[in-house]
C-alpha cells in the first residue's frame, strides 16, 4: 500500500506538507520521511494491473530476463502514415514493446530500424493471422482502410473473446455519425433535406461501435480529414502542370496532421485505460483553411506557384465514385470547419499547421512534402469504396 500511496502524490514541492503529513501519520517514527518518499513508483508503462489477466501478465514479465515491466503493443497497419509514427513513438518509450502487424514482414525492416521490437504477419482479410499476432498483446493500435470495414467489424468479434487479455484498444476513426457521445441521426444530412449522413462517416462508427459492443476498453481518435490525403491523387498536375483541382473551393476546413494523430495515440497508450479507457477525442488542425490558401502553403514549399482551380462535384463523383463525393460535401457544407482543444489536452501543445507539416519531420524522419508523394489509396477513376457501400451491420 505505501508503492501505492508514493505513486498518487506528485513530486512537487506543494505537496511537501501533504507528504510530512503522511509521513508523521502513517508511518513509524522511527523511519524517516526521506525513506518513504524513496520508495519506488509504479513502472511508467502504466502501474500494476489486477485482475486474472494481471496475474498473467504479471508472470510474463516475471519470467523475463529484462529488469522493467513490459506492455506488449500491436500495431497493425504499421506501414501506413500514421502506423508508422506510432511505432517510431510507442518504441521509444519506456516499459513498451512494439509488434509491429504487416501483410509482408519480409518487408518490414524499415519499421525495426524505427523502433519495432519485432514483426507480425497480419490480414484483416485472413482471420488465421489474427490469433498468432494477437498472442501476449496487452494494446492494440486499431486502424484499417476503408474498404476493409466488413473484415474490420469480424475482427472485432474476435477481439471480444479476448476481453481478458486485451487492456486498450486505441482506434483511429472520423466524427460525424456517432451516437455514444452525440446523437447524429443517420437519417438527417446537415446541409441537405432528404439525405443520409456520409456513408462513410456511418462506417466510421460502426467500426467504433462493434467494439464498444464486444466490451473492449476503447480509446477512439476521431479526426478531422487528413492533410496527407488532401492532394495525393493531384500530384501530378501539380508537379507537371502547377495546378490541383477539387470541390472544396473557399470552404474552410481544420484538416488534421497525420503526425499529430499518431502523437495524440502514442500519448494514450503510454498514459494507459486508467486514463483513457472510454474516452472519444476529436482532432483537429488549429486553423480552418480553403483550397486557396492551401495552394498558397504548398507553393512555398515547393518554391513555385501553385494554382487551385475549382471542380464540380459531379466531376469528383465521376472521379472517385458516389461514396467518397458525399464525404466531400461534409467538407464543403462547413461541418469540418471547427478546431477541436482535444490534441492540445492530451498532448500539450497546438495542432500542427499545413505549411508546418509540409517543412517538418514526424517521428519516422518524413517531411509531409516527402509524404505527399508516397502511395496513395485513392486513384482517379476507380471507385475504392464500391464493394464497401453495400457493408451492413
Amino acid at each position: 500500500w505505501l508503492h501505492a500511496l508514493a505513486a498518487s502524490l506528485p513530486s512537487t514541492r506543494s505537496m511537501a506538507p501533504l507528504r510530512a503529513l503522511v509521513g508523521r501519520w502513517l508511518l513509524p517514527s522511527t523511519l524517516p520521511l526521506t525513506l518513504f518518499c524513496a520508495i519506488p513508483r509504479s513502472p511508467p508503462a502504466w502501474a500494476a494491473p489486477s485482475g486474472r489477466r494481471a496475474g498473467q501478465l504479471l508472470q510474463r514479465r516475471a519470467a523475463s530476463s529484462q529488469t522493467e515491466a513490459k506492455v506488449r503493443v500491436l500495431v497493425t497497419g504499421a506501414t501506413g502514415r500514421i502506423g508508422k509514427e506510432v511505432v517510431a513513438r510507442v518504441s521509444k518509450l519506456s516499459g513498451f514493446e512494439v509488434i509491429a502487424a504487416l501483410h509482408n514482414p519480409e518487408k518490414g525492416e524499415y519499421l525495426k530500424k524505427l523502433g519495432a521490437h519485432s514483426l507480425s504477419k497480419f490480414d484483416y482479410t485472413d482471420p488465421e493471422t489474427w490469433k498468432p499476432a494477437l498472442e501476449g498483446v496487452d494494446v492494440l493500435y486499431s486502424a484499417s482502410l476503408d474498404p476493409l470495414l466488413d473484415h474490420h467489424l469480424k475482427f472485432c468479434d474476435f477481439l471480444g473473446t479476448l476481453k481478458p487479455q486485451i487492456k486498450q484498444v486505441v482506434r483511429i476513426s472520423c466524427m460525424g455519425a456517432d451516437t455514444n457521445t452525440a446523437s447524429y441521426d443517420k437519417e438527417k444530412h446537415v446541409s441537405r433535406d432528404g439525405a443520409q449522413i456520409p456513408l462513410m462517416l456511418q462506417h466510421y462508427w460502426w467500426g467504433e461501435e462493434a467494439l464498444i459492443k464486444n466490451g473492449l476498453p476503447v480509446t477512439v481518435l476521431r479526426n478531422n480529414f487528413f492533410m496527407n490525403h488532401l492532394l495525393k491523387t493531384e500530384v501530378e498536375s501539380i508537379e507537371k502542370e502547377g495546378w490541383f483541382a477539387n470541390p472544396l473551393g473557399s470552404a474552410r476546413n481544420s484538416f488534421v496532421c497525420t503526425n499529430d494523430i499518431a502523437e495524440a495515440a502514442a500519448k494514450c497508450i503510454e498514459e494507459g485505460p486508467a486514463k483513457h479507457a472510454n474516452k472519444f477525442y476529436d482532432i483537429t488542425g488549429p486553423e480552418p483553411q480553403s483550397m486557396y490558401e492551401i495552394a498558397d502553403d504548398l507553393g512555398r514549399a515547393l518554391g513555385k506557384k501553385v494554382e487551385y482551380r475549382p471542380q464540380s462535384m459531379e466531376q469528383f463523383e465521376k472521379d472517385f465514385g458516389p461514396t467518397r463525393a458525399a464525404f466531400f460535401e461534409y467538407l464543403c457544407n462547413g461541418f469540418y470547419t471547427r478546431c477541436s482543444p482535444d490534441f492540445y489536452n492530451i498532448v500539450g501543445r497546438r495542432p500542427t499547421t499545413y505549411a508546418e507539416y509540409l517543412a517538418s519531420k514526424g517521428a519516422a524522419g518524413e517531411t509531409g512534402l516527402e509524404e505527399l508523394y508516397q502511395a496513395n489509396l485513392w486513384k482517379k477513376g476507380v471507385d475504392a469504396m464500391k464493394e464497401a457501400a453495400s457493408t451492413k451491420k
